[in-house]
């Protein structure tokens, strides 16, 4: 008679390595939000979508020329890798060049190219936790570049159990210095590619951050199927945030509007495997951002 008892004593040996050689996140959490915007970049963003809404000749006459625009666009990007003790070693260099690689080839087709200018490897129990005071202190220390330039923070022990937060886009103005320093992006390091944390181990999470930073809302924003959702119009609305990559059946959670729920874009919450690309709309309010807040400052 077959025996089952082995067999499931090596699945449940099996089951239980896998988990101790990763960190399981049931959701792709980030902490940026339209509520960390300042009022001005709100109203900028009410500003590019009306104007690409308008009617007339004039009005498709200047959107074809944005998505005809060929100019390159270089980052100035500096990665800081902040490990604690325990952890220290864990983060390798390829992973970093394997981190700036996937970068790359998400934002390529944009004409959008990060170069690595530094990465630099710290070991700090509070930095890399990075509450309040200690992520200021974190960033006035290591920050480096001009206000167009990314700072991208790999913290091994990243607070708030999100995989990542970003600043988006300001006027620099009268508090010029407090914007500078707080400038950037936290990432789950082990998020990066070969990283620990399963289902979000390709370097995705960098991706969807830098989106964050380069302007761009979630394609949930507002959790809602009216009112301005993530102020570009060819993301469909989308009321519910994704889980993994559910394809059968198709995820709709609007179903009285056009589209379906976008889970292949970035700046969802799907699984790093599910992601493929941006729209053509979030294209151009990228373009649009960089030349309004980045370039040049």
């Amino acid at each position: 008679m077959y025996n089952p008892i082995p067999f499931l004593a090596s699945a449940l040996l099996l089951f239980t390595l896998t988990v101790l050689a990763g960190e399981a996140f049931k959701h792709f959490d980030c902490g940026t939000t339209a509520d960390s915007a300042t009022k001005d970049f709100m109203k900028s963003l009410s500003h590019l979508e009306s104007r690409s809404n308008m009617p007339g000749p004039a009005a498709a006459a200047g959107s074809a020329m944005r998505r005809n625009t060929a100019a390159k666009i270089t980052v100035e990007t500096y990665f800081h890798i902040i490990t604690s003790s325990p952890k220290e070693g864990q983060i390798k260099p390829e992973m970093a060049q394997s981190q700036l690689d996937a970068l790359n080839a998400a934002y390529s087709p944009f004409g959008i190219t990060f170069d690595l200018h530094e990465t630099s490897w710290t070991v700090n129990d509070a930095w890399a936790i990075g509450a309040d005071a200690d992520d200021e202190d974190m960033k006035r220390t290591l920050r480096s570049g001009s206000y167009g330039a990314l700072n991208i923070y790999f913290q091994t022990d990243l607070v708030g159990n999100v995989l990542g937060k970003c600043t988006l886009p300001s006027t620099v103005g009268e508090a010029g210095a407090d914007v500078y320093f707080s400038d950037g992006c936290n990432v789950q390091a082990n998020t990066m590619p070969n990283g620990t944390v399963l289902g979000y181990n390709l370097g995705k999470t960098a991706v969807h951050e830098t989106g964050h930073w380069l302007g761009l809302l979630h394609t949930f924003e507002g959790y809602s199927c009216d009112g301005d959702g993530d102020f570009i119009s060819d993301t469909p609305f989308q009321r519910v945030s994704t889980d993994g990559c559910p394809t059968k059946p198709v995820k709709d959670t609007c179903v009285d509007l056009p589209g379906e729920d976008p889970i292949h874009n970035f700046m969802d919450y799907s699984t790093d495997a599910c992601y493929e690309g941006f729209s053509e709309g979030q294209r151009v309010r990228i373009r649009d951002m960089w030349g309004m807040y980045r370039d040049g400052k």
